[in-house]
């Protein structure tokens, strides 16, 4: 297993398509809930514990080859809002793109087949991992990662917030991505017993909301 292939995977210049999210930190902005580093932490933090979690599992779930059909349905059902169901499977089928390109694999191969218009991005990531050779604990750390750099990364274009300020944000939630990696890992191995309703199904009726709202714009900056 090569531990640089995490690097590959998590650095924000691979062609994943994150670039155009925000995380429903455009929606925060316009509410004005984020205005500045503080609040952009409370944000991310808030997002993390919630949504991140979700997608934490889901990727550790299917790094460690639960049934990712089983897993992308777990995902829907977690996922209330129709807007980020769509967001999700957009992401998703631009990671399958850029994985099939630099990792080729017969279960992505499998996964774009059953999924022609993309499975959930987190479903997604864990079997990349699978195919990068990377582990359960490489995909979850992965996806933490963006659950909180998408939201910090926009805000900086968002209010021109100091890149400095964003930057030490995600340090300083450092510690709490290592707790939510581990709880995402050890509800995964459980669902290879229990089944995948067992994964966390934690709920963050703002963000939802949100992006139903930020749907709706006439005009935005980035897609949700």
């Amino acid at each position: 297993m090569s531990r640089a292939a995490l690097l590959v995977l998590a650095d924000g210049r691979f062609p994943a398509g994150g670039h155009a999210h925000s995380g429903g930190a455009e929606a925060a902005v316009k509410a004005g809930r984020v205005t500045g580093a503080a609040s952009l932490e409370e944000f991310c933090r808030g997002r993390l514990h919630t949504a991140g979690l979700v997608a934490a599992s889901l990727a550790a779930g299917a790094a460690l080859g639960l049934d990712p059909v089983e897993l992308d349905a777990a995902a829907d059902a977690r996922t209330p809002s129709a807007a980020l169901r769509v967001a999700a499977r957009k992401l998703g089928r631009q990671l399958m793109r850029a994985a099939r390109a630099t990792w080729p694999s017969a279960e992505l191969d499998a996964l774009a087949r059953e999924f022609p218009k993309g499975a959930h991005q987190p479903v997604v990531l864990g079997l990349v991992a699978r195919a990068a050779g990377l582990g359960p604990e490489d995909a979850a750390y992965c996806s933490v990662y963006e659950s909180v750099s998408g939201p910090a990364g926009a805000t900086v274009r968002l209010l021109s917030l100091d890149p400095f300020d964003a930057t030490g944000v995600l340090a300083r939630l450092a510690p709490e991505l290592d707790l939510v990696v581990r709880q995402a890992v050890d509800a995964a191995r459980g669902a290879v017993d229990g089944g995948v309703g067992v994964l966390p199904a934690a709920s963050a009726p703002v963000l939802e909301i949100s992006a139903e709202v930020h749907a709706a714009w006439a005009v935005r900056l980035f897609a949700s």
